[in-house]
């Protein structure tokens, strides 16, 4: 009996440590917010909400996953749509063949197909036109549902107005 309660005890042990250590790596390895930063962009142009990712560090193609669709206004006219999976290909300062990012200008979704970083500034391109803004209203995830506008935001944010008018 004695043996099979010192066993019984080093098998909660042995769990608890283990599950302790599969927390620790699982909160070590970097947020799809960090991979953004490291390729220099800022972790606003995902809003939040990631659940997980997936990149291949050698092609870069990437996936990042949400429950479930994502949509906001922004200050100005912008509605923003994002589906459950997004996207594309990552290099530094530079998405390109993004799928699953929308955006509606006047009475038309388009998909934003790149974003390029150009110093303070961030490109969006919906292929025939883009849009830049300043890196500035970046520095905070927009949040579904609400975006900026919401009573936790601290950043009033993608207030100057800016229009997808310029050619490509």
């Amino acid at each position: 009996m004695k043996s099979q309660m010192s066993n019984l005890l080093i098998l909660i042990v042995s769990f608890l440590f283990f599950s302790s250590l599969a927390v620790a790596v699982e909160s070590d390895s970097p947020t799809a917010y960090s991979i953004l930063q490291s390729y220099n962009f800022p972790v606003g142009i995902l809003p939040k909400g990631v659940v997980s990712y997936d990149l291949d560090t050698t092609t870069g193609k990437f996936h990042a996953y949400f429950n479930d669709s994502c949509s906001f206004s922004l200050i100005g006219s912008y509605q923003l749509n994002y589906k459950s999976t997004i996207s594309g290909y990552i290099s530094e300062n530079k998405l390109k063949k993004l799928t699953g990012v929308k955006v509606k200008v006047l009475f038309i979704w388009l998909n934003i197909v790149e974003v390029i970083r150009k110093g303070e500034e961030m490109e969006f391109s919906v292929g025939i036109t883009s849009a830049n803004f300043a890196i500035q209203e970046f520095l905070e995830s927009p949040q579904c549902g609400c975006g900026f506008e919401c009573k936790d935001s601290k950043l009033e944010m993608f207030g100057r107005n800016h229009s997808l008018v310029s050619s490509s």
